[in-house]
């Protein structure tokens, strides 16, 4: 082998060992960089990990992050890898020094617990096991939260149980005097058919034993029922006066579309008019000039013709007038009627409402309202007409034991009863409403002193005479009653207060009685 064939022989071996060479270059420079990438990463979810701890620890590994492209970087990076060691070892004293704090926190806080007796016999025991718990140091957070979730606990027990008793919250006479309230207002307030099951439920559950939550569903649900009829009332006046507003823009399309024909049938009567006239001119004419008689009767006759042709078309006009007018009439009447309708209809309804408005739902007599209404009539009359005014209020004696002993339907039907005796005792010119609960107040106009006292005393044993009868035991109902005479310069309510006064009188004098301020 000569030396050329020699030396191509050793450049072929070095080519190889190049090859050879730069392969394992390039798996070492991957293998770098797969790691780099893999300390990349590491440096990622150590940021994560450690990520509002330290705001400096923070800004460091977002720096390093950066700066950690390639293999190159190492080098000025290492810089930052020092002070991160440092920080890192700085924040570790720190958190521990924050767990020591923490457990001593967590052994003041179940101190604090502790001091509640109403707390649960088991949670109690698990309480001082995690007392003693407490007394071992903490060495991470992971040891921290579940001692702060376990107080949680604790936390939550204690509360379930303290909420749990809240229905036995005491009732107090007020909260009674509410119920009692709110059962007589719901009686005084007219309720829709299919809402007065409802109400006389309510009215039951109120008017007997009560926890504090049936009070307050009860007023949330009487203020529910309230807005809905509001509600109700409103929509109704709205759909009347949508009515209404439609029916009017019918009549006034009808009343713009007749001005409008009606103006256009007089221009085109103006018009006819003048052709008449003209016409009328021109046969005048010729009877001037015209000497010829058969001249004469021809050219009439053209004029005539053209006369009556105008004429008929004049007719026509007004005929067609006449139609038109006719079938706008039928309609606005049409459009009237059905707005009459509409008014009527909706004029009974507020006088129902009305009427409904000034009676006791109860005993259908008039209420408080109409109760006022009619005293300021009667008083006008006693000041016109100078006659006698007497203001009397009744009293149902021991009406409470009627209710606690046969239950509140039996008192409500006692009311009834009693406030259709006292209707019918009286004449059509007196007057008596349910004033509350079992109060009732009579107005007597033209009633003389005289004769008040034997008035009063047969409406109390005409009440006192009624049968009753409850649960197969008979019954006696009586009544008190308290009278005054409006005086001279008095107003009717200072009256009515010496009614009231006179009232006492008689139920503190042994009830069953009639006394009169004189």
């Amino acid at each position: 082998m000569n030396d050329s064939e020699i030396a191509v022989s050793q450049i072929a071996l070095m080519k190889q060992k190049l090859h050879a060479a730069r392969t394992a270059l390039e798996d070492i420079n991957k293998d770098r960089n797969d790691k780099l990438k893999t300390l990349i990463q590491f440096i990622g979810h150590l940021s994560l990990a450690c990520k509002g701890q330290n705001l400096e620890l923070d800004n460091k590994l977002a720096k390093l992050r950066h700066q950690l492209h390639d293999y190159e970087q190492i080098d000025e990076a290492l810089p930052e890898l020092v002070d991160i060691e440092r920080i890192l070892k700085g924040q570790y004293h720190h958190t521990m020094t924050q767990l020591e704090e923490s457990r001593l926190g967590l052994a003041r806080v179940i101190r604090q617990i502790q001091r509640v007796n109403s707390a649960p016999d088991k949670v109690k025991k698990e309480i001082n096991y995690f007392k003693q718990d407490l007394n071992k140091p903490f060495h991470t957070v992971w040891e921290y939260i579940p001692k702060v979730e376990k107080l949680i606990g604790f936390y939550e027990e204690i509360l379930q149980q303290q909420f749990t008793d809240v229905d036995n919250y005491d009732i107090l006479p007020q909260h009674i005097q509410l119920a009692r309230e709110l059962a007589i207002k719901i009686s005084e307030i007219e309720f829709r058919k299919d809402q007065r099951d409802q109400i006389l439920v309510m009215k039951e559950v109120l008017l007997g034993d009560i926890t504090l939550n049936t009070l307050l569903e009860s007023y949330q649900t009487i203020l529910s029922l309230l807005l809905d009829n509001i509600a109700r009332e409103k929509s109704a006046s709205q759909d009347f006066l949508y009515a209404l507003n439609d029916a009017l823009t019918v009549v006034r399309d009808v009343v713009n579309n007749s001005y409008n024909n009606n103006e256009r049938s007089h221009q085109l009567k103006q018009q006819l008019n003048k052709e008449i006239n003209l016409r009328v001119d021109n046969a005048g004419g010729i009877i001037t000039k015209v000497d010829d008689l058969n001249d004469l009767k021809t050219q009439l006759t053209v004029q005539l013709s053209s006369l009556r042709d105008v004429l008929s078309r004049k007719e026509a006009l007004e005929q067609r007038e006449q139609t038109i007018l006719r079938k706008s009439i039928d309609a606005m009447r049409k459009e009237l009627n059905s707005i009459t309708q509409e008014a009527n209809c909706y004029k009974e309804k507020l006088f129902e409402h009305q009427k409904l408005n000034l009676l006791d739902p109860l005993t259908q007599l008039a209420n408080r309202t109409a109760l006022e209404d009619r005293m300021d009539q009667e008083y006008r009359n006693h000041i016109r007409f100078k006659t006698p005014l007497w203001i009397a209020i009744t009293d149902i004696d021991h009406f409470k034991s009627v209710n606690d002993n046969f239950g509140h339907s039996t008192g409500d039907k006692t009311l009834q009863v009693i406030a259709m005796a006292l209707k019918n005792s009286l004449r059509d010119s007196e007057f008596v409403a349910r004033y509350g609960g079992e109060e009732f107040v009579l107005l007597l106009p033209d009633v003389t002193e005289e004769h008040i006292a034997a008035l009063l005393n047969r409406v109390r044993e005409k009440v006192k005479n009624i049968p009753f009868k409850f649960k197969n035991q008979r019954i006696t109902v009586t009544l008190s009653i308290g009278a005054a005479q409006v005086m001279d310069n008095e107003t009717i309510e200072e009256a009515f207060e010496r009614a009231d006064t006179a009232l006492y009188k008689a139920k503190n004098n042994g009830r069953d009685r009639v006394v009169i301020d004189i």
